[in-house]
């Protein structure tokens, strides 16, 4: 499977490039097209421009500026992987700002990092999200983690309110983490969409909170502790 994601100098990393300031476009163009396996196919300074043309350059990769005069890249974002499932987003931003982190979660981003990111990083970020894998900032999510657990002293395995969800919650949480709606999640699973509805409502009050964005980060951390415990065998 993983081969599937590898990149080489003849099948370069495809980016796009979304940002409302020429220098930072030009500055990031260059950082990125200065590796050998990775090629920026193309920039946009708006949302209009970016939805217009992006999907055109069948990009891997797009880097998304959150903030911008006409709109926000989380929407970008969202609308692009709508289009193309399999283009990874990375939201690039100057704001340390849970509620745009929470908002890229929902959109289906595969990572966010702050604009002070050194360059060496920003170029790791962009391959880890092009093979496949999430990229959060690791002191933003840690934060928010620390702000949506319920007891702060909890232990780190994994929480009762997550070990009480059926394997049906537990899929259904999954694909909240991963974005989609509640029609796509019930396309997916053959569920109707009340259905889904019902076992959403169900698996927040079970999880303790109000909203599908903190159950996403909760689905984030599920995830991740998963994989690190999977066998590899």
């Amino acid at each position: 499977m993983t081969e599937e994601h590898r990149f080489s100098e003849q099948n370069p990393v495809r980016v796009f490039l979304l940002d409302d300031h020429e220098v930072v476009r030009r500055g990031i163009t260059d950082l990125l097209d200065a590796e050998p396996d990775i090629s920026v196919v193309g920039d946009a300074g708006t949302v209009e421009h970016a939805l217009a043309r992006g999907p055109a350059l069948r990009p891997d990769v797009a880097v998304l500026d959150v903030r911008l005069p006409d709109g926000d890249g989380i929407t970008v974002c969202r609308e692009l992987r709508s289009r193309m499932p399999h283009l990874a987003c990375l939201m690039l931003t100057s704001f340390d700002d849970d509620d745009a982190l929470l908002d890229a979660i929902m959109a289906g981003a595969a990572g966010y990092v702050l604009k002070q990111i050194k360059g060496s990083d920003l170029v790791s970020a962009v391959r880890t999200v092009a093979s496949g894998q999430s990229m959060l900032d690791p002191a933003t999510t840690a934060r928010l983690m620390r702000s949506l657990r319920a007891d702060p002293a909890e232990s780190p395995g994994m929480s009762p309110e997550l070990a009480s969800l059926s394997p049906r919650e537990r899929d259904i949480l999954a694909l909240i983490g991963d974005g989609l709606t509640n029609r796509e999640i019930g396309r997916k699973l053959y569920l109707s969409e009340k259905t889904v509805k019902n076992h959403i409502s169900r698996l927040l009050a079970k999880l303790g909170v109000q909203r599908r964005v903190q159950a996403a980060v909760l689905a984030s951390q599920l995830e991740n502790r998963a994989a690190g415990e999977r066998p590899t065998h």
